[in-house]
């Protein structure tokens, strides 16, 4: 397996897990709020989901760019 491949795997399983999580929290505030609270409410998570999959997308670029490792640059 590629070395590349191994370290891409952590950042979309977290990823995967995190938008699942805020998925079931949406539903969640959707059976319990009505009306405007709801869709208030309701954007919270989905931003936060657009979120983590853009910095699951920005890791995987930077994985493939031979950043493996942030910390090395502090």
């Amino acid at each position: 397996m590629n070395n590349h491949l191994k370290k891409k795997i952590a950042p979309v399983i977290i990823t995967i897990i995190m938008v699942l999580y805020y998925f079931i929290y949406f539903i969640f505030l959707m059976t319990i709020f009505k009306g405007v609270a709801r869709m208030l409410l309701g954007v919270a998570p989905f931003l936060l989901s657009m979120v983590m999959i853009g910095v699951c997308i920005q890791r995987l670029k930077e994985i493939d760019g031979g950043e493996e490792d942030d910390l090395s640059k502090y």
